[in-house]
């Protein structure tokens, strides 16, 4: 089959597992088209069957904004027609659903049916689900795509709360991970450059917005550090960074918090970790999160949206409401404090993660694509 995907190309979450779900479709031998605005961070590189296409908007004096789905329209229309594409999976409902929504109608007028699956991960739904300037054109996208799947039961409920979607059914498929890219021993320079006297790391990973509350993530260490001589790695970079930084300073924490900034794989990091905070104030699904439990590190994280189906408190991880510094501080130290109660959540947290093997979720997304295109319908290869 040939899938023409489209996607933020960055770091997040939506991005990755856009990216490597359409690797593995290529594995599997479909032809993937990617269509967005450069490469994405995790597509590696190029293969036979899997190309990508730039979108490219030129700056005329005329907008004072650039009409980016305007151009994605339009390049859509060319990739599908010149690589006579049997679908449109979009990873996002604006701008991507709602341009892809435009296309289907101008390739319908030359002839060409294209159907488009959207993919929900979140912000889309709830953030910017919540404004009104945009929840027409949400809801258009979402009950004029062909098909809808979610990431969590948390994001579908809210989804259908938000929007009603009285003609759309949501299937939920939850993001994944590839277990062979867990596989691989620490760097234990980098371990020894973070904690020189072997002392325990705690890791945040994220884009560094208000909702991922980092001041919490910082409190929660610092109660952890007036016990424990441990470090706090934070990964990643965004609004909220520099505050952060100088929070830490000024608390008498400079030498203990360590930014490392944005990197294009997190895994390094993470297999240094012992223990990965995130008590945000709401996550969809918590793709950081899944990505700690593969590489053998337990979660300390809210318990709100989609993490509670990700992590399984007590087993993987611990769960607690938001804003409750003093329980997951108490968490993050009872197996901080003691070695073989963390090699047993680590343990756990591995087994736990494959719950979530791509080898499990790749055929459910298969299968809507089969219902929507039958094989004699599919381009020939």
């Amino acid at each position: 089959m040939r899938i023409g995907f489209v996607c933020y190309p960055t770091f997040g979450g939506s991005g990755v597992v856009a990216t490597e779900l359409g690797k593995a479709l290529a594995a599997k031998g479909h032809e993937l088209h990617f269509i967005t605005y450069s490469e994405p961070a995790r597509m590696g590189s190029l293969k036979s069957n899997m190309f990508f296409h730039e979108v490219r908007v030129s700056n005329y004096p005329l907008f004072d904004f650039q009409p980016y789905e305007l151009v994605l329209t339009s390049k859509m229309v060319e990739v599908a027609i010149k690589h006579r594409l049997d679908l449109l999976h979009v990873h996002y409902a604006i701008p991507h659903a709602s341009a892809a929504v435009m296309a289907r109608a101008i390739l319908a007028s030359k002839g060409h049916h294209l159907p488009i699956v959207t993919t929900l991960h979140g912000t889309d739904i709830t953030l910017l689900g919540k404004d009104p300037a945009f929840e027409p054109v949400i809801s258009y996208a979402i009950n004029q795509s062909d098909a809808v799947t979610a990431v969590s039961e948390s994001l579908k409920s809210d989804t259908l709360k938000l929007f009603g979607c009285q003609n759309q059914t949501i299937d939920f498929i939850p993001n994944f991970i590839c277990p062979a890219q867990y596989k691989g021993t620490p760097d234990e320079e980098l371990r020894r450059h973070i904690a020189p006297q072997g002392q325990p790391i705690l890791t945040h990973i994220s884009n560094f917005r208000p909702v991922k509350r980092l001041d919490d993530v910082l409190k929660i260490f610092i109660e952890v550090r007036k016990k424990i001589p441990a470090k706090l790695l934070l990964v990643g970079d965004g609004p909220e960074r520099s505050r952060v930084e100088k929070a830490a300073e000024e608390m008498g924490y400079r030498d203990d918090v360590i930014f490392i900034g944005k990197i294009k794989n997190p895994i390094e990091p993470l297999r240094i970790s012992d223990l990965f905070l995130l008590p945000s104030a709401t996550e969809s699904f918590g793709l950081a999160a899944l990505e700690a439990m593969a590489s053998g590190v337990p979660v300390v994280a809210s318990n709100t949206g989609g993490l509670p189906e990700v992590i399984e408190h007590g087993v993987s991880g611990f769960l607690h409401d938001v804003g409750d510094i003093e329980s997951m501080a108490q968490s993050a130290m009872s197996v901080l404090d003691n070695p073989s109660y963390l090699a047993q959540f680590k343990a756990q947290a591995i087994q736990h993660s494959e719950r979530f093997n791509i080898a499990n979720i790749l055929p459910r997304y298969e299968a809507i694509y089969a219902r929507l295109v039958p094989t004699e319908k599919q381009s020939p290869a």
